[in-house]
């Protein structure tokens, strides 16, 4: 620790803890805004096997960004349904999934984890503001009042202005801050088996089973992949059904060891835990560091990176000199609502699924049945915005914006391709010509191509401008609308907001 009252050099802008998906996610934001990183994993090399399994057209949004879309593309599975049936396998609940949702990509995407990063871990080593250091485990951490050093077995310590945790359930950065969790009690043992496909063969790609003799979860890791997961009666039990022939007999139903490589059993404890802070001076939590939750709805790695999002933008600010560092407390009234809404929704779904008592499977069976019966219509899975945080007012602020097809001049595209990334001030308004506004590009959306004018190809943000009654957007950097009204009405509570950086419901 430096000495107190005296500036020692700061080794990065912002150190990350953990190099998983958000941890990548968040270092190349970081260093995309032009930041200094160093990022901080006690493993020698990157992790070559699956945990994560889904992401949605949000996350998808965020990885075009960082311009690795089209390179996952070919590695992924585009899933328009998710099912879940009972042990005599009549449908219970048919969840639907658009091939093009809010964000302008389809909305679940099925991956090998390995393959995301790779490609992550491509763009964090090819920018010269990112320092990754593998094998580097910290072991301790101290805040002064100019930055935050950290500890490093058998490393010298390393400063940084900042802290971004994304070291995990297990965060060794959470524990050593003595950040206490809120638990939901939702915790579950299941053994987790994933294979690698030898020869095509069909597999139900997206399967939830809710047999109270054995609860079973089937889920797509991508073209070539595809995980197997049983619920356990107790952690012990995996000693013993972890090995291969009983593996291989829980899935012969399916697969054959002609059909599929058995790469590795595994077990995990399915949780739903909350930390109670995500900041703490100069630390932030982000992802599973901050909070955890049951897989039912493949949220969890899209909850991190959203997380990722939300800091990257608002560092940015702070480490620019535009915002004071008390914007940063807006992270986690802003993501907890949705952080608890996802997470309650999951224990919920899991709870459906995971009943061991016939009789209580059967009420469960047929409430259901008599619901579908009711209506036929694939059920669709809504999520909330934002809490209250750095966003005005007006109907549709803190919720998540829309990505349509836009062309500027002869090139055409999704807006984020054409236009770039930063904060975004759409608009149908003509009469803005004069209107600057620093760090902020002004689009002007007309339905035909016209000079100057950003074309609206498919009617996305007229239509949606219109539904909310007004002719103008203020887009954050994380996607999220920070207000809606006029757009000189916009630009004054923004910079008004800046100059503040209170909270605004």
């Amino acid at each position: 620790m430096s000495r107190k009252g005296v500036e020692s050099p700061m080794d990065a802008d912002v150190a990350v803890v953990g190099y998983g998906p958000v941890g990548m996610s968040t270092a190349a934001l970081l260093a995309a805004g032009g930041h200094r990183v160093v990022v901080l994993e006690r493993y020698p090399g990157l992790y070559s096997l699956p945990r994560a399994a889904i992401f949605d057209d949000e996350t998808m949004r965020t990885f075009a960004r960082l311009g690795i879309a089209e390179r996952l593309l070919p590695k992924l599975h585009v899933q328009r349904n998710y099912e879940w049936r009972n042990g005599a396998g009549d449908l219970l609940i048919d969840v639907e999934y658009a091939e093009r949702g809010r964000s302008g990509w389809a909305e679940w995407y099925m991956m090998y984890q390995p393959d995301l990063e790779d490609a992550l871990h491509e763009v964090c080593s090819e920018s010269s503001l990112v320092d990754v250091r593998l094998g580097h485990a910290v072991t301790g951490i101290a805040e002064d009042r100019d930055g935050v050093e950290l500890t490093l077995d058998g490393a010298a310590p390393v400063r940084a202005r900042y802290v971004v945790a994304c070291d995990g359930g297990n965060s060794f950065v959470r524990q050593a801050l003595d950040i206490g969790q809120f638990d939901y009690g939702f915790s579950e043992p299941w053994l987790v088996c994933d294979f690698r496909f030898r020869r095509e063969v069909f597999v139900p790609p997206a399967l939830q089973v809710g047999d109270p003799r054995q609860p079973v979860s089937i889920i797509s890791l991508g073209p070539d992949h595809h995980r197997f997961s049983f619920m356990l009666d107790s952690a012990e039990d995996f000693a013993t059904e972890r090995q291969p022939d009983r593996v291989w007999r829980r899935v012969a139903k399916y697969l054959s060891p002609d059909d599929a490589e058995l790469i590795r059993p595994a077990t995990y404890t399915f949780r739903s835990l909350i930390a109670d802070h995500w900041r703490l001076g100069r630390v932030l939590l982000a992802g599973d560091a901050a909070h955890q939750m049951p897989p039912f709805l493949g949220q969890g790695m899209c909850s991190g990176v959203r997380d990722a999002q939300n800091l990257a933008f608002k560092l940015d600010l702070v480490l620019t000199g535009r915002a004071g560092d008390e914007l940063l407390d807006t992270y986690q009234t802003e993501r907890e609502p949705h952080v608890r809404a996802v997470t309650e929704k999951g224990i919920e779904l899991g709870q459906v699924q995971t009943l061991r008592d016939p009789a209580a499977a059967a009420e469960r069976d047929r409430r259901l049945l008599a619901q579908r019966a009711a209506s036929q219509a694939p059920e669709k899975i809504r999520f909330p915005g934002l809490g209250p945080g750095f966003h005005a007012n007006g109907p549709g602020h803190g919720e998540l914006s829309p990505q349509g097809v836009v062309g500027e001049g002869a090139r055409r595209g999704l807006l984020d391709e054409v236009i770039g990334g930063g904060f975004h001030l759409l608009t149908t308004e003509t009469d803005v010509a004069d209107l600057s506004v620093a760090d902020v590009r002004v689009a002007v959306l007309s339905r035909t191509p016209g000079a100057g004018l950003l074309h609206d190809v498919d009617g996305t943000y007229h239509d949606w401008l219109a539904g909310l009654g007004c002719t103008a957007a203020l887009v954050r950097p994380d996607f999220y609308v920070y207000g809606t009204g006029t757009a000189r009405e916009l630009v004054a509570a923004f910079h008004e907001n800046l100059e503040t950086t209170t909270v605004s419901v």
